[in-house]
């Protein structure tokens, strides 16, 4: 399956451990499936970075042989409860995602960000959040915290610099 990372650099030679702390899926590498989603999130943090240069990587991920071995997966398929629990246990600092080599599912973009914080503040309860999570469809993120998923089963395809409007 094709999937895409979004960055200001090219990036032919992914570390799980070059990842940020606290991020939803924990600190591994982040791909996607969605093209446009890796565009926006590479122009995000050309925001962020003044004079670089938004890029997208392409790879190509060997998923029937990762399903087919005894890597540990967990896969979210909607904004739910176990979901919610997880994302804000990881942002909080605590590593939920410890002992799995990869993880699948929504990720907490601009559209869902503002609920999560208001939940971890205290602001609107669990099922509140939930609520107005239920009108969200989520976007894909795939985390590989397993080095050895990417040295056997990531091929880089090549990079797209992308134009800013």
């Amino acid at each position: 399956m094709k999937v895409f990372h979004g960055s200001t650099t090219i990036v032919d030679t992914p570390l799980v451990s070059f990842g940020r702390d606290n991020l939803d899926f924990g600190k591994g590498f982040y791909v996607t499936t969605l093209q446009k989603q890796a565009e926006e999130w590479s122009k995000t943090v050309t925001r962020l970075r003044p004079r670089s240069i938004p890029i997208v990587n392409t790879y190509e991920l060997d998923m029937p042989a990762i399903l087919s071995s005894d890597y540990k997966i967990l896969e979210f398929k909607e904004y739910n409860e176990e979901w919610l629990d997880f994302i804000v246990t990881n942002r909080s600092g605590e590593e939920s995602w410890k002992g799995f080599d990869i993880i699948i599912g929504g990720i907490a973009n601009d559209r869902v960000f503002d609920t999560i914080e208001n939940y971890m503040a205290g602001q609107i309860d669990k099922q509140t959040a939930l609520g107005r999570l239920k009108y969200h469809l989520p976007n894909n993120q795939i985390c590989i915290l397993n080095q050895d998923i990417i040295n056997k089963h990531l091929s880089f395809i090549g990079h797209e610099t992308i134009n800013i409007e």
